[in-house]
């Protein structure tokens, strides 16, 4: 078999889109972000703070960053192998309602007070930097796989757009079900895949809304380092004392669910495979 041809098979696996490739896709990424997590582990492990990740900016670099630097180039060498870059940062083929700028605006409220509330005085230095350049990276991987991979191969399969709404944002909550192989418990893990589910949803509304996947990439990339500095953990509640700000803050996993079951009711439309929409 020529290379070409060999090319052409694999875009046309790809290609063809559907729900379970959709997952296989994931599937295979979180395989390789925990193999190299153990990686870095095995040859950093000393750098990181096992009790407290975001002691010191090596713990945060080590622990946070590099695991997913090795994800962030799995996932660009398989949308390159594809030539998949233009299509999943294009403008979005389906508009969005006035109704959907509730999940971006309810998103950067939070990460507003969030930001205003931080004790950053607690950090060592280095240690806020860090973490908001893998925040950023949190927001490219995990946007370009749920909000952009599986996406494309919903529609591209012929699913509605509440399908294609669900099932992405399914597999953005399954993934944080890995969380249990750190030790966590049970409920913690479920109730953290039913809130990355419900703020799934709010990613999905974001995309549809601003029309193009950097929005989410970038709201989200923001959030997620504000929830690990006010908290001082990831999908951790926060304990103790603290600001009035990040009360505010906090029913915001809340407010997201409602918003996504919002999503629930009134998400519609279809994007057909000749690139022509019906409006949700």
């Amino acid at each position: 078999m020529t290379e070409t041809a060999s090319t052409s098979g694999w875009s046309s696996f790809w290609n063809r889109g559907g729900w379970w490739r959709a997952v296989l896709v994931a599937v295979v990424y979180l395989v390789l972000y925990l193999l190299g997590g153990r990686l870095v582990g095995a040859l950093f492990g000393d750098q990181v703070d096992a009790e407290d990740l975001f002691a010191t900016p090596q713990s945060v670099f080590f622990g946070l960053f590099l695991p997913l630097a090795i994800g962030a180039v799995v996932l660009i060498a398989f949308v390159a192998s594809l030539h998949w870059f233009p299509a999943l940062f294009a403008r979005q083929p389906i508009g969005g309602r006035w109704w959907m700028w509730l999940a971006p605006v309810a998103v950067v409220a939070s990460i507003v007070l969030r930001l205003l509330g931080i004790d950053y005085a607690s950090y060592a230095a280095g240690v806020v930097a860090i973490t908001f350049v893998s925040g950023l990276l949190v927001g490219f991987v995990e946007e370009i796989l749920t909000r952009g991979i599986a996406v494309k191969m919903l529609r591209d399969a012929g699913k509605s757009e509440w399908v294609v709404m669900v099932v992405s944002s399914l597999i953005f909550g399954l993934l944080h079900a890995s969380n249990i192989l750190g030790g966590q418990e049970i409920l913690t893990v479920a109730l953290t895949v039913v809130f990355a589910f419900g703020f799934g949803i709010c990613m999905y509304l974001t995309l549809r809304v601003t029309g193009n996947l950097i929005w989410p990439m970038l709201i989200h990339g923001l959030y997620d380092p504000t929830l690990f500095l006010a908290t001082g953990g990831i999908d951790e509640a926060h304990s103790g004392p603290q600001s009035e700000l990040l009360t505010l803050a906090g029913p915001s996993n809340m407010i997201f669910i409602l918003i996504a079951i919002v999503g629930l009711i009134f998400v519609r439309g279809r994007v057909q495979r000749s690139g022509e929409a019906a409006v949700a």
